[in-house]
């Protein structure tokens, strides 16, 4: 088995200027705050994704929606992460749910019975 080498930190580029990594876009929407992921969510990357998801979970009560239309790969790692985001918004009176789950992340969703832990939506909020 062979490890892939650590990437460079988050937000670098290789010479074809194609982003490494995992990167993430917050906004507010009227009932919490949109997180969209784009790139590859594992070991390498979940510190992005926890430290996006808790500057979102600040407010008591709130919904963050996961947008996962760009995320390219999640492994198992990576879904620990989310799974450890829904209880850490539950403890607070939050909920996460994923919004457009690519086939690959959602066939993971299903086999591990992931998708019992969040609501997932076909789009994301306005």
């Amino acid at each position: 088995m062979t490890r892939r080498p650590p990437r460079p930190p988050d937000g670098t580029t290789t010479g074809t200027d194609q982003p490494l990594g995992l990167t993430t876009r917050t906004r507010p929407w009227e009932d919490g705050t949109v997180v969209a992921l784009h790139g590859e969510l594992d070991l390498d990357s979940v510190a992005v994704l926890r430290a996006a998801v808790d500057r979102a979970l600040t407010t008591p009560g709130t919904v963050v929606v996961i947008d996962c239309g760009d995320l390219a790969f999640c492994d198992s790692t990576g879904l620990s992460e989310l799974l450890d985001a829904a209880v850490r918004a539950r403890a607070g009176g939050s909920r996460i749910e994923l919004a457009r789950p690519r086939p690959l992340v959602r066939r993971v969703l299903e086999l591990t019975g992931a998708t019992d832990a969040f609501p997932v939506r076909d789009t994301v909020p306005p």
